[in-house]
This record gives C-alpha cells, sequence and structure tokens, in this order.
C-alpha cells in the first residue's frame, strides 16, 4: 500500500530555504483528514492534481483530498499500480524577510559626463537588499515547479539583473540632470529610486522588495585599454589618455625606467609621446599640405621659463638629460628634492643650484 501521510509540517527556520515541498519528490498520499501545521514565518500551499487549491498561514489545518484509505487499499494496487489516484502536495514557503542579500555591478555603467573629461564617465557601486515573499501561491506557480528545496541562490541572479537594470535606467535618467560627483552624493535617493522601479518586477514574479541600499557608488578604474575595447575611445583619444598615465605614472615611480612607457610605443619617449598626443588633438606641427608633422624643438634649459615644482621627468628635459641621470642625481644628493610618498618634487631653486654646481 502507498505509503499514508497523516500530519505534515517542516519544523525548519528556513534560513537559506524560500520553498520546501512535501514530500521533495514524487506525488503524497494524503488522506482525509491529514494534518497540516504551519508555522510562525511560514505559509503552506496545497497542491492536488498538479492545480493549486489554497494557501495556509499559520496553525493547524485539516486537508480534504478524495482519497479515501479502505478504498485504495482495496483496489489501488490493482487498479492504479501501486499509485494514489489523487496526487498532492504541500509547498512550505518562508515569509521572512531575506536580507543582507548582496548586488554589485560586473561592468562598470556608462553615464554622460557633459563638460567634463570624455563627456561619459564609467560608475561601479555595490550594496545589499531584502525581500520578501508577497504572494507564496504565485511565487511557487511561476519559479518553484516541482523543485523539492528552492534557496535564496537559486533566484539571486534574475534579482540582480532586474536591480542592475533598474539602476542602470535610474543613472541615465539622473545624469541628465546632474554631474557625475553629484550623482556620489545622491546614493540614498537612488536607491529609493531603484527600489520603486523595481517593485512591479518583483511582484510580477510574487515577491516584494523590501530595501535597496547603495553602499558606495564611485567612478570605475578601467584602463585605457580596456575603455577602448569598450567602444568608448578612437584612437586618438586613446593615445591621449596613455601619455597622461605615462606622466602621472613617472611622477609616481621614483626608479622611472622604459617600462613606463611600454604599450605607448616601444622606443618613444614620454615627453615625444604627449607631444604627438597633443599635436593630434589641436593640428599643431602639421605642416601646409599634409604630411607628417614636425618634431617639437627640445626647449633650452632657461631658468626663467622653469616651472617653481617639477617631476623628475620634467626636470629631466630641463636639464636635457634622461630622468634615470635625474634620479641618479637625487639618489647622490647632488640633486636636492623633496620625496612625497614615492614621488619626488624638485624646486626651481634647487635646479638652479645643481646647474651652478
Amino acid at each position: 500500500m502507498a505509503r499514508i501521510f497523516d500530519i505534515v509540517e517542516y519544523p525548519n527556520e528556513m534560513r537559506n530555504e524560500i520553498v520546501h515541498r512535501f514530500p521533495e519528490t514524487g506525488p503524497g498520499d494524503f488522506r482525509i483528514g491529514s494534518q497540516v501545521i504551519v508555522r510562525d514565518g511560514q505559509m503552506a500551499v496545497f497542491y492536488r492534481d498538479g492545480v493549486a487549491l489554497d494557501t495556509f498561514g499559520p496553525g493547524r489545518h485539516t486537508i480534504m483530498t478524495a482519497n479515501i484509505p479502505l478504498l485504495i487499499e482495496k483496489i489501488g494496487k490493482a487498479v492504479f499500480s501501486d499509485r494514489t489516484p489523487f496526487p498532492a502536495e504541500v509547498y512550505f514557503v518562508s515569509m521572512r524577510e531575506f536580507a543582507d542579500q548582496k548586488w554589485g555591478t560586473p561592468q562598470p555603467i556608462i553615464v554622460r559626463n557633459p563638460g567634463m573629461g570624455l563627456g561619459v564617465a564609467l560608475l561601479q557601486g555595490f550594496g545589499t537588499f531584502s525581500f520578501q515573499i508577497k504572494d507564496p501561491q504565485q511565487f511557487v506557480t511561476q519559479l518553484v515547479g516541482a523543485q523539492g528545496v528552492f534557496r535564496t541562490e537559486d533566484i539571486e541572479a534574475r534579482m540582480r539583473s532586474m536591480l542592475l537594470s533598474k539602476l542602470q535606467d535610474l543613472l541615465g535618467e539622473t545624469a541628465a540632470k546632474h554631474t557625475v560627483p553629484e550623482l556620489i552624493g545622491l546614493t540614498e535617493e537612488i536607491g529609493a529610486g531603484v527600489r520603486a522601479k523595481a517593485q512591479d518586477d518583483f511582484g510580477a514574479i510574487g515577491l516584494t522588495l523590501k530595501t535597496f541600499y547603495l553602499e558606495n557608488l564611485k567612478p570605475s578604474t578601467k584602463s585605457a585599454e580596456e575603455l577602448r575595447a569598450m567602444g568608448m575611445l578612437d584612437m586618438q583619444t586613446y593615445t591621449q589618455l596613455q601619455a597622461a598615465d605615462a606622466l602621472r605614472d613617472a611622477a609616481q615611480n621614483p626608479s622611472g625606467g622604459a617600462g613606463l612607457t611600454a604599450g605607448i610605443g616601444a622606443g618613444l619617449g614620454i615627453g615625444q609621446v604627449m607631444g604627438q598626443a597633443l599635436s593630434g588633438m589641436t593640428g599643431a606641427g602639421t605642416p601646409p599640405g599634409g604630411g607628417a608633422p614636425a618634431a617639437a624643438p627640445t626647449p633650452a634649459p632657461s631658468a626663467g621659463g622653469m616651472p617653481a615644482v617639477m617631476t623628475p621627468a620634467e626636470a629631466a628635459q630641463v636639464l636635457r638629460v634622461s630622468e634615470e641621470d635625474v634620479i641618479a642625481a637625487i639618489t647622490a644628493g647632488d640633486l636636492k628634492a623633496k620625496k612625497l610618498g614615492s614621488a619626488y618634487r624638485i624646486s626651481k631653486e634647487a635646479v638652479e643650484t645643481f646647474l651652478k654646481g
């Protein structure tokens, strides 16, 4: 005879479980008068013949099926191949709030940034959200199906996709009225906006989005190479950014070396690359009628033309030596310089003193 269940319950806190089916596999044989015990923080959805018939709240409930024990015992094996003719299942659904769910931007979000830099910006963010079951029967019908156990990880990817879609949409709208620095200061307003926008999508699968927090929103650290791979930069702008990055790295790296210009062009110095990038941007250095741009003349050392404070690379241009020679002079104590973190800064007076010997 098929197994008969008299008491149906699931005494589990369901920390990570959203839905637990009873029985986990196959049809359940519930006879008339079977008791379903639903605990606080749970709801139970009763299915018979594959159709949701009722939803039970916390407490003890008596379910009515078409299974008549004596009749099934006598004819079930012969007629129904030892299977219940009236299959039924109970799905226990956790009604607690699932808090501290993590979200983040796997790829930076592109927003307009008119009047600043390239006119666009890449933003990355992360934070937390929480959700709760709103309609147990709808959730089980649309998402759970016949699964024995449905956990939070089974729906995390879908929820994050919905949230990131709304975040990207909202940032696009907000960026039309605010600059990127202003956007970064509107985390609370943006979080509330995403929550409002996502409610309909969550409601369509029987959920409610309880909270959405934007803990951090900041410019992306994507390099010029990655930006160009995303189709964000043309070759000219890419070369300009590479040259600017090289100058920044040279100022921060006291050891200097050819490695600073790797990826910009083998054998080209930083000054040459910057000059080429600027000439490409302004058109300067291009002779009339086209042709290759003329090489920019190297300025002669002039005390009057020196900036008040210089990087080793700038001092090397003034002195007409390599940056490594400038670093060597600083290390030897012949050229006075101030070290800030890992970078050196050299005053005009120090260079003039060095030239005087």
